[in-house]
């Protein structure tokens, strides 16, 4: 039974230690390493739904380093104070799969209370829509600012010992929030940061722990492995991820026959960037992708803001066999389905990529001739 015991645990360590790498790759952990802010990924598919990933921002504002954490479920955080109808929220939104906001009443390594904006987001496979992972980034919630205290110009007056419980009392009446100004209030029956009223998450902190999320899903899709992993933040078939098209998605008016072996200046025009086109080959000759901002023409020659991503495809040895360009009219409205221009595009290249290798894969896939 022990041997039985010790194998499990360590199966369950070897999955803690996986889960990023195996989804995504290598290198994702080093790329969370570098997000600002306090968050955690948990994996539902390991028992215990435990923790596999712990920012340096969530260890400086808990005290609690990474190796603490990983492996263990996200109540270490709760305590005695932490509301059972919030903890019940949270509960209810990882069985529903689905995001959820809420304040909460945290615990620090070291036992102190605070209070944080809890901002749950499931993982989901684009492309089945199973949850890899939860996303939980936390918030601080600063206390209130103290009330303004009462300011009554008095004259000066010399009490006798006997009248001084009357000019208490005087005083009391001309000023009441005055008497207790100086002592700290203590409730009898809860002491502390356990008998504070629950705070209230300004839009600041909200729009903040929404940007952290929407940084971490474009990492997790940016350092996805060579299978065409894309995540979103919503359950769907493929959301977000636009179809492949015989000409370009958007309203340029060319047809595939007209592009076909075209070099990709024939967008530029009067007012491109020459910076920005260098930017571009110095990124295609490193082999690196990048995003840009650049203006850019139609074939009626109407200009339009182009929100232009790049990225190598790579072949199964390694070596860049293609470069994607994703353009996206930043002037036009668009449906992400939840998602910012940035993942969308990041899904983009991993739809190509998916597409290139299974064509490469079934002989189906010409390289033109250079």
């Amino acid at each position: 039974m022990e041997e039985e015991t010790a194998a499990s645990d360590e199966e369950s360590r070897r999955r803690v230690a996986s889960s990023l790498t195996s989804r995504y790759s290598d290198w994702v952990v080093e790329s969370l390493d570098e997000l600002q802010g306090s968050f955690l990924l948990t994996d539902p598919s390991i028992p215990g739904h435990p923790i596999v990933y712990a920012s340096r921002g969530l260890a400086a504002l808990t005290g609690y380093p990474p190796a603490e954490v990983l492996g263990r479920n996200a109540r270490l955080f709760q305590g005695a104070g932490t509301d059972r109808a919030a903890v019940a929220g949270v509960r209810d939104a990882v069985r529903c799969q689905r995001p959820h906001q809420t304040p909460i009443l945290n615990y620090r390594r070291d036992g102190a209370a605070h209070w944080v904006l809890l901002h749950l987001a499931p993982v989901f496979h684009a492309a089945d829509g199973a949850v890899l992972h939860f996303l939980a980034v936390q918030v601080p919630i600063p206390p209130p600012p103290p009330p303004a205290r009462c300011r009554v110009a008095r004259p000066t007056v010399v009490v006798f010992a006997p009248c001084r419980e009357e000019a208490r009392v005087e005083e009391e009446l001309s000023c009441p929030c005055a008497s207790h100004a100086g002592e700290v209030f203590v409730d009898v029956d809860k002491r502390g940061l356990d008998a504070e009223e629950p705070r209230v998450a300004s839009e600041h902190e909200k729009e903040k722990a929404l940007s952290t999320a929407n940084s971490i899903f474009s990492a997790l899709n940016r350092y996805s492995k060579l299978t065409g992993l894309v995540v979103c933040g919503k359950r769907c078939d493929s959301v977000g991820i636009p179809a492949l098209s015989s000409s370009l998605n958007l309203s340029l008016g060319y047809s595939r026959e007209e592009i076909l072996g075209c070099n990709c200046k024939f967008l530029n025009g009067p007012g491109t960037s020459a910076e920005v086109l260098e930017e571009i080959n110095q990124h295609i000759c490193s082999e690196q992708a990048c995003t840009v901002h650049l203006l850019n023409y139609r074939k009626d020659r109407s200009s339009f803001r182009d929100l232009l991503h790049i990225s190598p495809i790579r072949n199964a040895s390694g070596k860049v066999a293609f470069h994607v360009w994703v353009h996206l009219d930043e002037g036009a409205k668009h449906d992400f389905n939840g998602l910012t221009p940035e993942v969308w595009q990041l899904g983009a290249v991993g739809a190509v990529r998916v597409a290139v290798r299974s064509l490469s894969a079934s002989g189906s896939l010409l390289r033109p001739s250079q």
